[in-house]
């Protein structure tokens, strides 16, 4: 079971798609895998971001930052396996 303390991130970006590629490429060679989605237009404690300065000149498919993470232990095959598939 991946924790938080057992972990090591493989991946982070912006590309729903590569987010995608890498997780079946994960799941076909049997390595776990835990994900988590976050967006960067939602509120904090401070108040909205959006809300101050606005959506206006942004890139929506920059709105979401994907991070993928294995077992510490899975770490070096899944990150040979992330950088062996075509770019």
């Amino acid at each position: 079971m991946i924790m938080i303390w057992n972990r090591k991130e493989v991946f982070v970006g912006s590309s729903m798609k590569r987010c995608s590629e890498i997780r079946d490429s994960l799941s076909i060679n049997n390595i776990n895998y835990s994900y988590k989605v976050v967006n960067r237009n939602n509120s904090t404690f401070m108040g909205s971001n959006r809300a101050n300065t606005g959506t206006f000149g942004e890139k929506t498919e920059f709105a979401y930052e994907y991070y993928i993470y294995v077992h510490k232990d899975d770490y070096n095959t899944a990150n040979a396996i992330i950088h062996n598939m075509a770019i």
